[in-house]
């Protein structure tokens, strides 16, 4: 326990003063139980039934410990144990360290006041009444350092478990889990289920750094297989989401249902892979859409545009030009000019050359076919 409980060994009360003092020792207990209801608030209610007789029972065994300690009978280990398990204790019943100081201090003068009222008529000398009180305290600061450790101690260990469960839940959501199993771990890691979660995509090194600045909620892994590390953002305002993740190189993906986040990594995963300069999904959702299968794409382009490889190279390309211009501005003759920066003339009879390509480019099916094909531009 350290040097406070030590050197009340060498006060060494005499026999007489010591039998004065564990006489008072319930009254003293009571005493203190009461003035730590009334003065400390976590403790009005949980001092009271069943839980107010334990207390009072473990006061008055560390008193009596202390009056051994006093006498020179024992040592301090055995209470040094018990401040530390009531300081754990403490984490478990929902309690700061800062309710149990108010009631070790609380506790000191109160016990102090009754013991020594118990000491001096015994016939504690006045120089020892001073020593008495200067070792009261010391044994209570020991208790309190104990207790307080004990509830470090009891946090640090829960804070590993509640980020080993929380690990686990981005995992699942990453694995897009059943929901029931989603719930179950969310539970266990008392973490508090938003309306949506935001994926955002970007390196292992910056996965960290970035969390401390967002919401506490935030779901976070930093070991991904490829070398990249994940953030699950909840309910994120979009435009500050990105505001604050301008200095890193991140890919933030659609805001989705909690349980369906998967897909929003999913399409934050295949914009990277697109682009290294994407960094809103939602600002590239033609591209992502005509990407996500890429061998049904080159199949739709090489079937759509079949007619133009029977064409000159140069050929094929300046139609393909044109051919998107006509679907972009829906066939209006003097705005395709104008984007491809030729005689409106130009535009009719490249117009033409399509048309006998592709005799039936006024159906529907056809213009959806070419559209998608000429979507992209392709190398």
């Amino acid at each position: 326990m350290g040097h406070a409980i030590r050197s009340a060994s060498e006060l060494a009360l005499d026999g007489t003063t010591v039998t004065a003092l564990r006489a008072a020792l319930g009254t003293t207990a009571d005493e203190v139980v009461q003035a730590i209801i009334d003065e400390v608030p976590p403790y009005a209610n949980a001092l009271s039934g069943r839980m107010g007789v334990t207390i009072r029972r473990a006061v008055r065994t560390a008193l009596g410990h202390y009056l051994d300690l006093a006498s020179g009978s024992t040592t301090g280990g055995d209470a040094g144990d018990a401040a530390y398990e009531l300081g754990r204790g403490e984490v478990r019943d929902g309690r700061s360290m800062d309710a149990l100081l108010s009631a070790y201090r609380v506790g000191a003068r109160v016990a102090w006041r009754s013991l020594a009222a118990g000491a001096v008529p015994a016939g504690l000398p006045a120089a020892e009444v001073a020593r008495f009180a200067e070792l009261t305290f010391a044994y209570i600061d020991e208790l309190s350092a104990a207790s307080a450790a004990g509830h470090a101690d009891e946090l640090a260990a829960r804070g590993r478990v509640r980020e080993r469960h929380l690990e686990q839940l981005a995992r699942d959501l990453l694995a897009d889990a059943n929901p029931d199993v989603l719930l179950a771990t969310a539970q266990r890691a008392g973490w508090p289920p938003p309306g949506s979660l935001t994926a955002v995509l970007l390196a292992a090194d910056q996965a960290r750094p970035a969390h401390r600045s967002l919401d506490p909620n935030t779901l976070v892994l930093d070991d991904l297989p490829d070398a990249s590390g994940v953030l699950l953002v909840p309910d994120a305002d979009r435009s500050h989401l990105l505001r604050q993740l301008t200095d890193r190189t991140a890919v933030v993906g659609p805001a989705l249902p909690w349980t369906r986040v998967s897909a929003s990594y999913a399409r934050a995963a295949r914009a990277r892979s697109l682009s290294p300069d994407i960094r809103d999904t939602e600002d590239h959702l033609p591209e992502l859409v005509l990407s996500a299968d890429p061998e049904a794409f080159a199949d739709l382009r090489a079937r759509a545009l079949a007619p133009l490889r029977t064409l000159p190279p140069a050929t094929a390309r300046r139609l393909e030009e044109t051919l998107r211009a006509w679907l972009l501005h829906q066939g209006r003759r003097d705005e395709v000019a104008a984007a491809l920066f030729v005689h409106p003339q130009t535009v009719r009879y490249r117009m033409s050359q399509l048309r006998e390509l592709f005799p039936d480019l006024g159906s529907p099916q056809r213009v959806l076919e070419l559209t998608l094909a000429v979507g992209l531009r392709t190398a």
